[in-house]
């Protein structure tokens, strides 16, 4: 069966940074919106966020206030999945692990119309063994937005094995409809940004954890010696340590190369619960009036 020529409503699993981000810029490019959550609260608090960015586009000048009321009426709460029957468009943003994401492929399957395509935004996790465990694999694409996604102007295109010309060519008109630039990338380990990006901040982490530098000492080196915008624990911090170890995780497993090596320092702070920004203590501590160094 042929995939939906136009796309018009896009249904978004996972309300955290990630997912109402991307449903904030698909609202804006005039698209209905099914946001969705397994915790309602988590819906109501992305709402709140999407809100709360559009009005500081409206500020900027980025955006009009009426484009912010017409964006803000287009996003629906979809507290079950069952009320994504009408979707044309699924884009999956849950937690980068293999197995919550099969398990939505698996609770999708009686739910979404035979032509409807199927979507993750997933950062690291193989295109095509996602598609396998669905019942669309030829309707199945990567779509990598990057965080924070109303700002960043890319998003990674990946075709699985299976993905038909037909969804990549839809995927294209879409992604650019959003106002994106694509890069595409071929359906290995982390794909192109993370593939570079994430054994950086790894390499950072083990400047940490044999004593090069401290925190304040690596993040400065960074910033002013490479000209980075933020340091690399800082931007391990906004990430997710937790997301940068799973990113690892794949890298280690699917390339089979030592240099991909997570370093235990930050499976220790991922162990802890201190994660980064969300949990309030990571390399840094959020939790006074400025952030301040753990180590």
């Amino acid at each position: 069966m042929a995939v939906i020529e136009e796309i018009r409503t896009v249904g978004v699993i996972g309300a955290g940074q990630m997912g109402n981000g991307i449903a904030h810029v698909c609202a804006l490019a005039g698209y209905s919106v099914l946001l969705n959550d397994q915790d309602e609260s988590r819906i109501d608090a992305a709402l709140d966020t999407i809100q709360h960015n559009m009005s500081r586009q409206v500020t900027r000048g980025a955006i009009t206030h009426d484009d912010m009321m017409g964006a803000l009426k287009r996003i629906s709460k979809a507290t079950a999945l069952t009320q994504f029957e009408s979707v044309d468009l699924a884009i999956e943003s849950a937690t980068e692990k293999e197995d919550v994401k099969n398990q939505i492929f698996l609770t999708l399957r009686p739910i979404l119309r035979p032509d409807a395509m199927l979507a993750s935004n997933t950062s690291s996790i193989s295109i095509t063994r996602l598609a396998a465990r669905t019942d669309r694999p030829d309707r199945f694409i990567g779509v990598h937005f990057m965080n924070p996604v109303p700002v960043m102007k890319l998003v990674e295109l990946i075709r699985g094995l299976a993905t038909s010309q037909e969804t990549y060519d839809t995927s294209i008109r879409f992604v650019e409809s959003l106002g994106k630039t694509i890069a595409n990338a071929e359906d290995f380990p982390a794909f192109i940004v993370n593939r570079v990006l994430i054994p950086m901040i790894n390499e950072a982490v083990y400047t940490l954890y044999e004593g090069v530098g401290s925190v304040e000492a690596i993040d400065k080196a960074m910033r002013l010696g490479a000209n980075h915008p933020m340091g690399p624990l800082e931007l391990a911090d906004f990430i997710g340590l937790d997301t940068c170890l799973s990113i690892m995780q794949v890298l280690n497993e699917g390339l089979a190369d030592t240099k991909y090596r997570p370093c235990p320092l930050l499976v220790k702070y991922v162990e802890a619960g201190w994660l980064g920004r969300k949990t309030q203590r990571g390399f840094y501590d959020y939790r006074g009036e400025r952030p301040s160094p753990t180590r």
